[in-house]
Formats: C-alpha cells, structure tokens, sequence
C-alpha cells in the first residue's frame, strides 16, 4: 500500500515525515516530486576500489546549467531535506526525467524509516543532457511499516548516511567489514 496525497499531508501535519522545503504544488496524488540540488560531484579516481575509500569533487551547477555525459557517474543531491520517522520512503524517477535518458540512482532507491537527510542521487545518462539546479528530478512515495521498528536508522550505531547534508556523499563501501 503507498500513501495518498492526504496520507502524505495528514503524516505531515503528525510530524511522521517531513519535507523541507515543502511545496504543496509538489504533492501528487501518491507522491511527493524531489528537485536537483545545485551541489554535483563526481570521483576523483578513474577506477573505483569498494574497499578503499574513494574521493569525490564536488562543483556546482552554474545558472545555464551543466550537461552530464555517458560513461560518467554524478552524484547529485535533492533540493530537499526529509525525515521518515514511521514510513518506508522510496525515490524513484519521473517519466519526465526518463525520457530524457536520465537515471537517478543505479541501486539506491529505498530509504529506511528514521532516514534524515538529503537525498544522494546516483546519476547517469544515456546521451548528453543539460540539467538545471531546480529541476523536478524525482519522487518519493511512502509505504506503511507492518511492525514495530526496533531501531530506526539515525539511531544504528553503523548507520553510515544518516543525517546526509544538502551535498553529495561518496560510497561508504569501506567503512563494511568483508
């Protein structure tokens, strides 16, 4: 079961979730549209090692835009702040975004409950396109929780994105024991 439009407020108004900034034209009848933060980063290493921690550059996108190119992987971030204190948060795509060749996360689509943060976006693209600091670039739709939650994500002990800030974070990979 996914939240409605007012599930979404009523959980809202029960401080459950929360969305900064909020935008009531934001609110679909089952989701709430993400925007692109101005903040890009991509790795500083041609070769990624999942046990090493791997640097990230970060820059900003400049008020004419910046277009992203194939073979590369952004890191991007939402516009918004969010906080899911009793619901599973999914971030998926729009169709709008899809069909200008855009994914926004190679994996990393579902939140936890107790998730508070800035979304980091794992973007990339199927041919070159211009995006704008601004732009819809997601949606986050909610799911009930069947059960009592023992220990919300921001209260784990190795909870490696919790309080993420309004840039993006590199993989935490290496901080994993394996």
């Amino acid at each position: 079961m996914i939240l409605s439009d007012s599930r979404i407020l009523e959980e809202i108004d029960k401080k459950t979730i929360l969305i900064e900034p909020f935008d009531r034209n934001a609110l679909g009848s089952n989701s709430y549209d993400v925007h692109l933060g101005i903040h890009l980063a991509t790795y500083e290493a041609e070769v990624l090692d999942a046990k090493s921690h791997n640097t990230i550059k970060h820059f900003d996108i400049p008020e004419e835009g910046f277009v992203l190119m194939p073979d590369v992987l952004y890191l991007g971030v939402t516009k918004e702040y969010t906080e899911t204190h009793a619901h599973v948060p999914f971030l998926e795509g729009k169709s709008s975004t899809g069909r200008l060749g855009i994914d926004i996360h190679a994996t990393a689509g579902k939140g936890d409950v107790g998730f508070c943060g800035n979304w980091t976006l794992e973007i990339s693209v199927k041919m070159p396109v211009r995006v704008y600091a601004g732009m819809p670039i997601g949606q986050l739709i909610y799911f009930p929780v069947e059960g009592e939650i023992l220990v919300p994500y921001n209260t784990k002990k190795n909870a490696k994105y919790s309080g993420q800030p309004n840039r993006p974070v590199e993989s935490m990979m290496w901080k994993n024991n394996f």
